[in-house]
């Protein structure tokens, strides 16, 4: 390696170090963007034709906006009155909790206050959420610069995405070929993790919040949020929302209702995720279910929220790209061999 060259990659490893730490502090937004972003490429790509280019990523976003973050804001507010309600029940006695706590007693041999122990997690709970609230966002200052990157790159990659990915694959030193099945990996990989797993979810949360509504059980709509957020995380799913109801409606004398609410749950929502999930996630990118855990898990703590959806794609990244350097270093080494049997002239 000659001078001249060595000192060009220390240039470029410093500039990208320090790009990097001009990214850090909105780096939440810039994933997010990039999701949404590729979420709607498709609707663009039929769009863009009629209108332009820039129109349609414009159009796009103030869609975005009213059709998707508007309600969400409305479901908020919502789910807040109705966590009220639940809290205020629990405080007031009106859950029948002392028939749960005398049930245990009985058949247990356990004392426990439900009481103390759903107070202590709810204060908890939402010191956590405040926390976390204010290390993602930094203040409502900081947040709303963080919304202009968010809507900037959204922007931007709707428009020029692909001139962005033409660009990757130019300069990326690999085959056509190489690349046209590391970006179909990928493009499944993303769709399997962020399509399939949150429709999949929405689907659950609905369902355990019908069969809330169907059996009498109040504040479906707060529920049935709750199960959307646990649905994406394995290993735990809707069940830990609906068993539990349905062991509160038999402890509290409702033998009809909970036997409904539990083969309900046990035969319509759990067995939906395993019906839904090939369906929706048509293109399944096979990611080992250890890594996938691994993945989410591991991305929440490193992403944040959005690490729930890049942990998953960075491990089946790591793993696409790994067999793409074996089969490119298979192909050099047959290339040296070749060319060293070849008679010289």
């Amino acid at each position: 390696m000659n001078r001249n060259r060595a000192f060009f990659l220390l240039v470029l490893a410093v500039v990208a170090t320090l790009s990097l730490l001009v990214a850090l502090p909105y780096l939440q937004y810039i994933l997010l963007g990039t999701l949404l972003a590729y979420v709607l490429h498709p609707v663009h790509l039929r769009l863009a034709p009629r209108v332009g280019p820039r129109l349609s990523a414009g159009a796009l976003i103030v869609a975005t906006v009213f059709v998707v973050l508007l309600p969400f804001v409305v479901l908020l507010s919502v789910v807040a009155g109705q966590a009220l309600t639940v809290a205020t029940a629990i405080r007031n006695g009106r859950l029948h909790l002392d028939v749960i706590e005398a049930y245990v007693q009985t058949y247990f041999g356990i004392t426990v206050d439900v009481r103390e122990l759903l107070r202590s997690l709810t204060a908890d709970g939402r010191a956590a959420l405040f926390d976390s609230v204010f290390d993602i966002f930094g203040g409502i200052s900081n947040a709303a610069i963080g919304l202009a990157v968010l809507l900037f790159v959204l922007y931007y990659l709707l428009k020029d995405g692909r001139q962005l990915v033409a660009w990757v694959r130019a300069a990326a030193p690999l085959p056509a070929d190489v690349q046209d099945d590391l970006f179909a990996h990928l493009d499944r990989l993303m769709w399997a993790v962020l399509v399939g797993n949150v429709l999949v979810a929405l689907v659950q949360g609905v369902l355990t919040g019908l069969g809330f509504v169907a059996v009498g059980l109040p504040n479906a709509v707060f529920w049935t949020v709750m199960t959307i957020g646990l649905s994406l995380l394995p290993l735990i799913g809707a069940s830990v929302v609906w068993f539990p109801a349905s062991l509160y409606l038999f402890f509290v004398g409702d033998l009809t209702a909970g036997a409904a609410l539990f083969v309900y749950g046990a035969l319509v929502v759990s067995l939906s995720d395993n019906y839904l999930r090939p369906l929706i996630g048509g293109h399944e990118a096979h990611l080992n279910p250890g890594l996938f855990i691994v993945g989410i898990f591991g991305g929440i703590g490193a992403f944040g929220f959005v690490g729930l959806f890049y942990g998953p794609i960075v491990l089946g990244a790591l793993k696409a790209l790994v067999d793409s350097y074996n089969e490119v270093g298979g192909r050099l080494e047959l290339m040296d061999s070749v060319g060293e049997s070849s008679p010289r002239e």
